[in-house]
């Protein structure tokens, strides 16, 4: 599976919708695994090491970064972390329903779709999780649980925009099943890490 950069979207529904349901064909991203963010090369969460694997700039407004544990790659993996950033005029709260509206779209067609929002009153965040399937073109089962959390980021000239900070988690084949049973109690836990994890300073690069 290859990436199409004009369909990564801030607040897209998911990996899996973007790779599988809206057809994953055509060239890679140019940009390969090139910083654009003014981040290291490598993130820790929750105990693990992330290695920057593949960005994007398909936009003047819009960065998408994705990190990968060794050893995996973003054609079939099992966990991720992605930072995306946007600097035109757009809020959490504008980002977050966007999501949803996909995802509940989406509902007519992928009984698995179930997500849950939790906003921090304090500061504005919200966290928006979710779990959705498809099938590869393989024809294999794969169903991926999702944690957005959305944050305000201002842009250089003061311009509205939203940080995402996310992780994905993902499962093939025999083991979607046993993948769901696991997430009912990892979940929690793992929602805790994202909401309590230092935000990254990102500074676009043009």
């Amino acid at each position: 599976m290859q990436r199409r950069n004009f369909i990564l979207l801030l607040g897209g529904a998911g990996l899996l919708l973007i790779q599988f349901m809206l057809g994953k064909v055509g060239v890679a991203g140019s940009d390969g695994a090139v910083d654009r963010l003014s981040l290291p090369g490598s993130i820790e969460f929750n105990g693990e090491s992330y290695r920057l694997s593949w960005s994007s700039h398909p936009t003047s407004h819009y960065y998408k970064q994705e990190y990968l544990p060794p050893g995996q790659t973003g054609e079939r993996f099992q966990r991720m972390v992605l930072i995306e950033a946007t600097v035109r005029a757009v809020d959490v709260n504008g980002a977050v329903a966007a999501q949803v509206n996909m995802l509940n779209k989406r509902k007519s067609t992928d009984p698995t779709v179930n997500f849950a929002v939790a906003k921090n009153p304090k500061n504005g965040e919200i966290i928006l999780d979710f779990v959705l399937s498809a099938q590869d073109p393989k024809g294999e089962d794969v169903v991926e649980w999702n944690a957005y959390r959305y944050a305000a980021l201002r842009g250089k000239g003061g311009e509205s925009g939203v940080l995402l900070f996310g992780i994905s988690r993902r499962a093939y084949g025999d083991d979607t099943t046993n993948f769901l049973r696991r997430l009912k109690s990892a979940r929690p836990a793992e929602v805790n890490a994202l909401a309590t994890y230092p935000l990254p300073v990102v500074r676009p690069i043009d």
